[in-house]
């Protein structure tokens, strides 16, 4: 384990691992600013206004930055081995998966690769969608429900299906002309 995490990470998942399913997941849902409040102290960027659900699971928040206004929903798995950065007045429904690292598969020891991923602003990640590692969803787009993104999303795109293709162009979604 500590090939790929510092003496520092590993005392932050220690805390993590009894902060996380105690003082977060069991707070009441309306409880946004404690949630927060936690995220921060464990080195989260948390912007105004961010609304995450108590059964979020994230695995790093020291890796995470959200943005103002912007909802992460029932269930949601943040797998942020590297950085996930999401932007503002972005949705993250229920059930999605924010995949930010994978294996080296030509490595022998198909080693860890901490990737992350960024989610621009006023995106719509929709129910059960799988956003992969080092994927980069541009601003004013939707990831349809079920969709699984492994290659980046133009700004102003809606795609979806497995892998996840182009769908139409969201101008005018969410006010933007």
């Amino acid at each position: 384990m500590s090939r790929y995490y510092s003496k520092k990470e590993i005392l932050l998942r220690i805390i993590w691992g009894v902060v996380q399913p105690t003082l977060f997941r069991l707070s009441p849902r309306l409880f946004y600013s404690w949630r927060n409040f936690l995220l921060r102290l464990m080195g989260a960027k948390i912007g105004k206004g961010v609304q995450i659900f108590p059964s979020v699971d994230i695995t790093f928040p020291w890796l995470l930055e959200v943005g103002d206004k912007s909802v992460i929903a029932w269930n949601v798995k943040v797998y942020n081995l590297g950085m996930i950065k999401i932007g503002k007045q972005t949705i993250i429904s229920q059930n999605a998966h924010l995949c930010g690292g994978t294996h080296d598969i030509t490595h022998p020891g198909f080693v860890l690769k901490r990737t992350g991923l960024t989610i621009g602003n006023k995106v719509w990640i929709a129910a059960d969608a799988f956003i992969g590692p080092n994927v980069t969803v541009g601003d004013n787009s939707i990831v349809a429900a079920r969709a699984v993104v492994i290659k980046d999303v133009d700004s102003q795109s809606m795609v979806g299906g497995n892998p996840a293709k182009l769908i139409k162009k969201t101008v005018g979604y969410r006010g933007e002309a």
